[in-house]
């Protein structure tokens, strides 16, 4: 039976249309008919998704993180399962879901996979898949331009990264949580709602996306050469195994700075401290792999 999806992917630029050919082609290579909608900026991205999506059996989505958080609040109104079709540089979602960066193989998870119930994180109403986070992570996002990416693709995290460590400088925090609140001086305080982030790193060792809870991992002022040390940790998300790195799990916390500060969802600076995170459990569904 031929299913019916909207279809969103950025076909102004030369990759996105050949990107959207060989997506209609996949899909509809698995009975799927696909149409393409297209729109402005992220406001209109969710509104088109919002008013078009519930006429559809499923949205797709293609692109990176920054593509599927601007769809998420769209797909949260439509009330469709969404298809992911990773073709961005970090794709931290698809990772999480386990469905793997080629365009036809996530076609045929769109079409042959199974609805998953996900958790959705919240930061000051901006919702995010994977994760929020002040500090660190809204310099590597400056530094992480589209040339970069074009030039070094995944790499270019890496790049960025160095650059941004070049910049950062320690900032003074209190997290309220369970009623207790705890003040520190931090280089990032980074809320996971998903599994990976920032190209592959882990949250937390043990996250989930639809455990119902968030992870929350600060990392404390260090020097530069004990940083070095800690970044194996910081990938696999073990941060028990450094004092630096302080971590808690919950389903709410409250962030504040003494001056306003962004933060980063999902790879995009959406809004500033002070941030109340949160999290919408089992909130959207996605088409996953049977077999991740």
């Amino acid at each position: 039976m031929t299913r019916k999806a909207l279809l969103i992917v950025n076909a102004k630029s030369r990759s996105g249309a050949e990107a959207r050919d060989r997506i209609v082609a996949a899909l509809s290579a698995h009975d799927v008919d696909s149409e393409h909608g297209e729109a402005d900026g992220r406001e209109g991205l969710a509104r088109l998704i919002a008013e078009r999506g519930p006429a559809f059996d499923l949205i797709v989505a293609a692109g990176g993180d920054g593509t599927m958080n601007a769809a998420a609040p769209g797909v949260l109104k439509a009330k469709r399962p969404l298809g992911v079709i990773p073709t961005g540089t970090a794709n931290d979602l698809a990772r999480t879901l386990g469905i793997p960066p080629n365009i036809e193989a996530a076609a045929q998870i769109v079409a042959e996979g199974a609805p998953r119930a996900i958790d959705l994180g919240v930061v000051n109403d901006v919702p995010f898949f994977n994760v929020a986070s002040v500090g660190l992570s809204v310099e590597l996002a400056r530094q992480l331009t589209s040339d970069l990416k074009s030039r070094y693709g995944r790499f270019g995290y890496a790049v960025a990264a160095f650059r941004a460590l070049a910049h950062a400088k320690p900032f003074r925090a209190k997290i309220k949580a369970d009623g207790r609140t705890v003040r520190l001086l931090t280089l990032q305080v980074a809320v996971g709602n998903g599994v990976y982030y920032g190209g592959g790193n882990r949250i937390e060792e043990y996250a989930a996306i639809d455990d119902g809870r968030l992870d929350l991992y600060s990392l404390e002022f260090v020097r530069a050469w004990r940083l070095a040390l800690m970044l194996k940790a910081l990938r696999m998300g073990q941060h028990g195994s450094w004092k630096e790195i302080r971590s808690m799990r919950g389903e709410a916390f409250e962030l504040r700075t003494h001056h306003p500060r962004p933060v980063n969802a999902d790879g995009e600076i959406l809004t500033e401290t002070p941030a109340t995170f949160g999290v919408l459990k089992k909130a959207i569904e996605v088409i996953a792999p049977t077999d991740p």
